[in-house]
C-alpha cells in the first residue's frame, strides 16, 4: 500500500513539473514574441476556456506600432544589425550635438517623441531607434535588452562613421539596460549616458512582476528565465545590468521614479554605486515606472540640461 502511496505522490510531482514547465516556456515565449494579432480583449470579452489558455499558454503581446510621427522634418534610415533597424533623425541647424534615443520592452520609436523634442529646444539633433521586433524595424523578437546591446552599438558606430560628434545615448527602462549592456561590451564611447530605471538583473525584473501580482516568484520566475533564455540564445541569469555598470566610465545622469513598482531602489543605488564615471542620480517622488515627463516635464528637462551643458 505504502509503495503505491508513494508511486502516485511521484507521479503527481512529476505531472506538477512537467505542468509547470510547459506553462513557463509558453509565457516565456509570448513574453519575448510579439504578435501580430492587435485585437485585446479585456477580461469581460474572454470566455471560460480563453481564461484558463491564457493562464496555461500566456497572453499574445501585439507588436509594437508606429502611432505617431515627428512634427518636424525628419529623415528615415536603417541600421544593419543582427537584424534591420529603423531610425528617424530628427535634425538640428547649427547642432551642439546628437542624442540617440531607445526606448523600453513594449515600445517603439514613436513613443520618444515627447523627449526627442525637448532634446531638440535645447539644440541637439536626435535619432529614434526601434529596436528588433517594434516599429519598423524587422524581426518579432524581444530579449529585453539582451541582443538589444548589439543593435545600440550598431546605431552609434553608424552615426560615429558619419561624422557626428558629441553624441549622447539616452534610454528608457530596457533601452537602459540595452546601453549599459552595449559599453560594458565595449567599442561604444558616447560623450555621456542618460538612463531612465534600468533594472539590476534580469532575474530582480522577472520576479517583481510575481510581487506585484501578490503572487510567490518561486518557481516560476527561475522556469521563466531558464525557458526564456534557452528561446532566445543567452543565459538570462547572467544578464545583469549591476555587472555591466562596472565597467562604465562614460559620464551618466541616471534617473528614477520613487514610486517604482518594477525597479526597486536598492537595485537602482547598487547601479549607481557601481558606475566608475562621473555620475549624478536623480529622483522624482511621485513618478513610477513611466514617463517623467508625465509629472516632472520642467525638472527632467532641467537636469538633462545641466548634464548636457556640463564641460
Amino acid at each position: 500500500m505504502k509503495n503505491k502511496y508513494y508511486r502516485k505522490i511521484g507521479i503527481s510531482l512529476g505531472l506538477i513539473f512537467v505542468l509547470a514547465n510547459i506553462v513557463a516556456f509558453s509565457h516565456a515565449y509570448k513574453f519575448t514574441h510579439f504578435s501580430e494579432n492587435d485585437l485585446k480583449k479585456t477580461s469581460k470579452d474572454l470566455t471560460f476556456t480563453e481564461k484558463v489558455k491564457i493562464m496555461v499558454f500566456g497572453i499574445n503581446n501585439p507588436r509594437p506600432k508606429t502611432n505617431s510621427f515627428p512634427i518636424q522634418n525628419y529623415e528615415t534610415f536603417t541600421v544593419d544589425s543582427n537584424v534591420k533597424l529603423e531610425c528617424w533623425k530628427i535634425e538640428i541647424e547649427d547642432s551642439k550635438g546628437t542624442v540617440i534615443l531607445f526606448h523600453g520592452y513594449g515600445g517603439e520609436k514613436s513613443s520618444l517623441l515627447d523627449k526627442s523634442e525637448l532634446f531638440n529646444e535645447l539644440g541637439f539633433t536626435t535619432i529614434l531607434v526601434d529596436f528588433s521586433g517594434s516599429g519598423g524595424s524587422e524581426g518579432n523578437q524581444t530579449t529585453i535588452g539582451f541582443n538589444e546591446g548589439l543593435q545600440v552599438k550598431d546605431v552609434y558606430k553608424k552615426i560615429l562613421a558619419n561624422d557626428e560628434n558629441n553624441i549622447y545615448l539616452f534610454g528608457t527602462s530596457m533601452g537602459a539596460v540595452a546601453i549599459m549592456k552595449a559599453v560594458n561590451d565595449g567599442e561604444v564611447s558616447p560623450n555621456g549616458l542618460i538612463l531612465e530605471c534600468p533594472f539590476g538583473t534580469m532575474y530582480e525584473t522577472v520576479k517583481s512582476r510575481f510581487e506585484i501580482l501578490n503572487v510567490p516568484s518561486f518557481p516560476m520566475a527561475e522556469l521563466l528565465m531558464f525557458w526564456g533564455g534557452i528561446q532566445n540564445g543567452f543565459w538570462a541569469f547572467n544578464h545583469n545590468p549591476k555587472e555591466y555598470a562596472k565597467k562604465i566610465e562614460t559620464p551618466v545622469l541616471l534617473m528614477y521614479g520613487a514610486q517604482d513598482e518594477k525597479v526597486s531602489l536598492s537595485e537602482i543605488d547598487e547601479i549607481f554605486n557601481n558606475l566608475k564615471g562621473e555620475k549624478e542620480l536623480k529622483t522624482y517622488p511621485q513618478s513610477g515606472h513611466e514617463n517623467y515627463l508625465i509629472k516632472y516635464k520642467k525638472e527632467w528637462k532641467s537636469d538633462v540640461e545641466t548634464f548636457l551643458t556640463k564641460k
